[in-house]
C-alpha cells in the first residue's frame, strides 16, 4: 500500500459511545422545527459571510481531497455582555464540529481558549481565543485552519445571554457543585454584572449534590475559570450542555419552538436559511459519536509578558492526532506552516513534547499506533 493509499484508508472503530451535545441539538432544532415555523424564522439570524479566499487553508491536494468527505463546522461561544454583537469579543468556548457526510456521524473537538497558537498573518503567538476578539469570526476560522491544517468555511457563534435564556426556557438544571466552585468571587461578580444589566435576579452559586440552577446560574458555573485549568474549564461547559440535553429531550414541541423563536435572535452565522434547511433531508441520521478536548497533548506555561497559557506539545503530534480522530488518517503529514509554526511555539515557550503535563490523545489512536509499530 502506497502512501496515498495509507492516507486515505480508514481504521476499524471502536466500540461507540452515543453523545448529545445540546449545541447540535440546537442546530437540529433550527432546522426541524424552521421547517415547520416557516422560513423566514430563520432569516432572523445575524448572518455574517466568510471571505472564503481568505481562510489560510494551507492543506495538500491529497488531504483537500479526503477532507471533501467531510463537513467541517466551526462553533464560537462569546462572553460579550451586549446582545447581537457577533463581529467581536473573546470566544469562550470553541469547538470544532466534524460531520462524516456519508455516514453523517458527527464529531466534537473542544479547542481549550488558552492554547498558545498564531492568531494571524504575523505568526503573533497568543492565546486562541482573541483571534475572535481581534478579526471576528473570519480571524478565528482562519487561525483554526492555519495552526490545524483544516479547512473550515462555515461558523455558528452564540453569545452567553442565549445560554442563559435557553436553560431559563427550559426550567433550568440540576448539578453538583463544590464549595470552592459556589464561592468563587468572580462567578459572584459575574452573577451581579448579569443582574445588574439584564434584570435577571439570580442568586450566587449554591454548593451541593445536584443542585438545582437557573440559566443565569449555569451559565457563571460554564464559564467558571479560576477553579481548575482551562480544560477543567471546558469539561464544566460539557457537563451543563449535557444536562441542557437531557432537559431539551424530555420538552414538549411548544417549549422546544418557543426556544428556537428566540433563539434564532442571538445566533451568528455564516450560514443562510436556506443551507440550514438544505440539511433538513438527513438530520435525523446525524449521530454524535464523541466529543475531545484539544490540544490532546499540552502543558501549562507562562509567556514573558505573564499570560498564563497552554502549550501544545508539540502542535505537529497534536495536528497528526487531530486528522487520525476525525478522519481516520494513517501518516498523516503535516503542512510545512504548521511545521514552522510548531517549532516556533516550542521555542518562544521552552516547552517541547518532553514536557508534557497533560496527555489526553484518544486510547483507541495509541492502539493503532503501537499496533502499526508491531507490524513493521
Amino acid at each position: 500500500m502506497n502512501t496515498a493509499e495509507k492516507r486515505k484508508s480508514s481504521k476499524k472503530k471502536k466500540k461507540k459511545r452515543k453523545i448529545v451535545l445540546f449545541i447540535i441539538e440546537i442546530l437540529v432544532l433550527l432546522i426541524l422545527l424552521g421547517v415547520l415555523a416557516a422560513v423566514q424564522k430563520l432569516d432572523k439570524m445575524n448572518e455574517g459571510e466568510l471571505d472564503k479566499e481568505d481562510l489560510e487553508i494551507n492543506i495538500d491536494e491529497e488531504t483537500q481531497e479526503l477532507l471533501q468527505g467531510y463537513t467541517n463546522i466551526a462553533l464560537f461561544g462569546l462572553d460579550n455582555r451586549s446582545g447581537n454583537n457577533y463581529d467581536s469579543g473573546n470566544s469562550d468556548a470553541i469547538m470544532i464540529a466534524s460531520i462524516n457526510n456519508d455516514t453523517k456521524e458527527v464529531k466534537i473537538v473542544s479547542v481549550y481558549r488558552d492554547s498558545y497558537l498564531s492568531i494571524n498573518d504575523e505568526d503573533s503567538l497568543r492565546k486562541i481565543n482573541s483571534a475572535y476578539q481581534k478579526g471576528g469570526p473570519q480571524a478565528a476560522v482562519k487561525a483554526l485552519n492555519k495552526n490545524l491544517d483544516l479547512n473550515i468555511t462555515e461558523y455558528v457563534a452564540v453569545d452567553f445571554q442565549a445560554l442563559a435564556m435557553t436553560i431559563n426556557k427550559l426550567g433550568g438544571i440540576d448539578i453538583t457543585v463544590t464549595d470552592r466552585e459556589a464561592n468563587d468571587i468572580y462567578t459572584r461578580a459575574y452573577i451581579d454584572e448579569m443582574n445588574e444589566k439584564f434584570g435577571a435576579k439570580a442568586s450566587y452559586l449554591p454548593s451541593g449534590e445536584n443542585v438545582h440552577l437557573d440559566g443565569w446560574q449555569a451559565t457563571a458555573y460554564a464559564r467558571l475559570r479560576n477553579v481548575g485549568d482551562d480544560y477543567a474549564r471546558t469539561e464544566r461547559q460539557r457537563l451543563v450542555i449535557s444536562k441542557m440535553a437531557e432537559k431539551a429531550k424530555a420538552s414538549d414541541l411548544k417549549t422546544l419552538t418557543s426556544i428556537v423563536n428566540e433563539m434564532t435572535d442571538y445566533i451568528g452565522t455564516s450560514l443562510t436559511a436556506s443551507e440550514i434547511l438544505g440539511l433538513a433531508a438527513s438530520v435525523k441520521e446525524y449521530e454524535l459519536v464523541d466529543t475531545q478536548g484539544w490540544p490532546f497533548r499540552l502543558a501549562p506555561a507562562t509567556t514573558s509578558g505573564g499570560a498564563q497559557v497552554l502549550v501544545p506539545t508539540d502542535l505537529e503530534t497534536n495536528v497528526v492526532f487531530l486528522h487520525e480522530y476525525l478522519f481516520e488518517v494513517e501518516d498523516y503529514e503535516p503542512s510545512d506552516v504548521v511545521k514552522t509554526l510548531s517549532g516556533k511555539i516550542a521555542d518562544s515557550t521552552g516547552t517541547g513534547a518532553s514536557a508534557t503535563t497533560r496527555d489526553t490523545t484518544p486510547e483507541s489512536l495509541l492502539d493503532e499506533q503501537s499496533v502499526g509499530d508491531e507490524e513493521e
